[in-house]
């Protein structure tokens, strides 16, 4: 039996990324399986599938979403197929079920173990639906769409000998007949190449430079939409920039066409909604757009406050990597921040609808920019404690053994502080 392992992950290698290349420098025999649109791992036989047909037209509403991660299911099991008749006998299946790429892979190797990765599991109540009234009806038939959102990925779930949850907060989320599988692990960042540091002129993309010592305020939405609490973000800020007339503030994300919280009433775009009628200075206020990473960290190190809100979702990495910046993160007391931010202790938590009370911390910590220094210096070390990607492999490392797969020891250096 081979002691290799299978990734698959709609988008591979997603929240593999480390720990495939961990395995490889490892000498771990390693392949994938993902869409026609993976970038893949350097040293990981990827096979891509492409889509042979969509979803029937006028389906039953509730089944569009399984109908969908079934074909892919489908798709993804003919490329295992090719990989089995090339000799690839994986030991383990390390698979995100979400996109029902995983659902019958036990179909083409009913030995192999499967580690499943829960990334969310929806839920009608309770989580992200109905949590803002504002913005998303809570209706029963939108209770009855989330609630089928999961079929395919339960029926993934029980072929499942481990379940990995990168959080508490997302383990909770699972039903209790899969919680016995379930080891929290986050996939965490590169706490060496992600790490405090001086800030350096930051160039706008009109050109104007931003000085080191002006007040920041940053913020990242990769959809911009109000599950991320851009609504409450944006009406904090005109009180900041009255208060405040030298403070900037840099805003990171670009609306794409499927945001995790669904498109605006109307059409448009959420950003052009939700700054529309605010006053604020335009001169002041950057949009980035989907910028370099280089650029988000060099952002990072200019902030006077980063600001994180959250629906009960799924925690981003862009809050972890300004942790790990060493960024005062200014959060929304939602149960995701519980994982990673204790008010007072390495950050704030504050009310989700209260854009009076972030913008008042907003404008404290533009004024007083030395005073939050200790609650840098510990998210930093939350970071590395709770989030670095080289103790999310060591902990991926020792499930796998569990599991049969041989990997070889290493030394490696302690991480930097």
């Amino acid at each position: 039996m081979s002691n290799g392992v299978l990734f698959v992950h709609n988008n591979f290698p997603g929240q593999f990324r480390s720990l495939a290349a961990a395995l490889v420098a490892r000498g771990v025999d390693c392949a994938a399986i993902g869409s026609a649109t993976s970038p893949g791992v350097p040293g990981v036989h990827i096979g891509r599938y492409a889509l042979d047909r969509g979803t029937t037209p006028d389906i039953f509403t509730y089944a569009v979403r399984a109908e969908a991660d079934l074909i892919r299911g489908t798709n993804a099991q003919r490329i295992a197929r090719a990989l089995k008749a090339q000799g690839f006998e994986p030991q383990v299946i390390v698979g995100h079920p979400g996109w029902g790429e995983t659902v019958f892979l036990d179909e083409v190797w009913p030995n192999a173990r499967q580690v499943l990765f829960s990334e969310f599991f929806y839920r009608a109540h309770g989580l992200d639906v109905g949590f803002d009234p504002e913005f998303h009806r809570n209706d029963e038939e939108e209770q009855l769409r989330v609630h089928a959102k999961n079929a395919v990925m339960a029926l993934a779930l029980t072929a499942a000998d481990a379940i990995v949850a990168p959080t508490e907060f997302q383990a909770s989320a699972l039903p209790p007949v899969f919680r016995p599988l379930v080891r929290v692990i986050h996939e965490g960042v590169d706490v060496d190449a992600i790490h405090p540091g001086p800030a350096a002129p930051f160039e706008l993309p009109d050109g104007r430079i931003i000085k080191p010592g002006t007040p920041v305020i940053t913020y990242a939405n990769n959809h911009m939409e109000p599950m991320r609490g851009l609504h409450i973000f944006a009406r904090a800020l005109p009180r900041l920039m009255d208060q405040v007339p030298e403070a900037q503030v840099l805003v990171f994300g670009k609306e794409g066409p499927r945001p995790y919280g669904g498109s605006p009433p109307g059409g448009g775009s959420w950003q052009e909604l939700i700054f529309r009628d605010l006053p604020l200075d335009a001169s002041r206020l950057h949009f980035m757009g989907k910028a370099p990473h280089e650029t988000l960290l060099a952002a990072f190190r200019l902030s006077s406050a980063h600001v994180y809100y959250t629906y009960p979702f799924v925690l981003s990495w862009s809050v972890v990597e300004a942790m790990a910046s060493g960024c005062y993160v200014i959060g929304s007391d939602t149960p995701p921040l519980h994982d990673a931010i204790k008010d007072g202790a390495n950050g704030r938590l504050l009310p989700f609808f209260d854009p009076h009370t972030l913008s008042q911390a907003l404008i404290e910590a533009c004024r007083y920019p030395r005073g939050f220094d200790y609650l840098r210096k510990a998210a930093r070390a939350t970071a590395v404690e709770k989030f670095s990607s080289r103790a999310g492999a060591e902990a991926w490392f020792s499930l796998l053994r569990e599991m049969g797969v041989q990997i070889p020891e290493a030394d490696l250096p302690a991480a930097r502080t």
